[in-house]
């Protein structure tokens, strides 16, 4: 069985339109589908915005249905000047920016007393994500890289400075690292996916909405060819 977080309400209802034999169940709000996508037995859900909303989602596909590996797919900001809108990020690892405990000696993003902060995503399931979003959407490029996450959007500069020279983040969002962390507590692999919608600076709010509909289209496809790889 395969967990599959998405974002937003019209990802998930394109992606349940194309599974067969689909059943729901309501859990801490959110409505998790079980069927088949592409062959694959799989959960999807929406989890909603932020990070603990994120956490939990996460938490009910592992406990509830004892998921073999944890796909987040949505949309994020972003912090290279390489990756423009429409383009794909497929996570090396995640971390929380704005966790800090500076305060108290520790460096930002470092959750106190447990070993890992930077959680490393599932190497083989983003060669498999890579594969197959360059064969369904051969019109975007794929890069690879941190994923940073926060409950924030960040749509000023000043912050992606930060962000960029802090954690070296290659995109910004609000739920993937709270997904990778609890995915890292209960050593169950996990991969974020996300297509740029904006440059995460003082054009953020006019580029998101413009670039929603393009992201959809990209993840869907992405999303079911995944499933036909697994």
């Amino acid at each position: 069985m395969i967990g599959i977080i998405g974002a937003m309400d019209k990802e998930i209802d394109d992606l349940k339109s194309v599974m067969k034999d689909v059943s729901e169940e309501k859990i801490s709000g959110m409505t998790f589908y079980k069927g088949a996508l592409s062959g694959k037995d799989v959960v999807l859900v929406r989890s909603g915005i932020g990070k603990v909303n994120a956490a939990m989602c996460t938490e009910a596909l592992i406990i509830k249905y004892n998921v073999e590996c944890v796909i987040n797919t949505g949309i994020a900001g972003s912090l290279n000047s390489k990756i423009d809108i429409g383009d794909v990020v497929l996570s090396t690892d995640s971390l929380e920016h704005d966790m800090d405990v500076s305060g108290l000696g520790y460096d930002k993003g470092v959750v106190p007393d447990q070993e890992c902060s930077i959680y490393p995503a599932a190497d083989n399931i983003r060669k498999i994500a890579k594969e197959a979003c360059e064969a369904v959407n051969p019109d975007i490029k794929v890069f690879e890289g941190r994923v940073v996450s926060g409950d924030k959007f960040v749509s000023d500069k000043e912050t992606k400075d930060f962000l960029v020279n802090t954690f070296n983040g290659m995109c910004t969002e609000m739920e993937g690292a709270s997904i990778a962390h609890t995915a890292y507590l209960n050593n169950v692999p996990y991969l974020v996916i996300r297509a740029i919608s904006d440059k995460a600076d003082d054009s953020a709010d006019m580029d998101y909405p413009s670039f929603q509909k393009k992201a959809i289209i990209h993840s869907v496809r992405l999303v079911e060819e995944m499933m036909r790889r697994m």
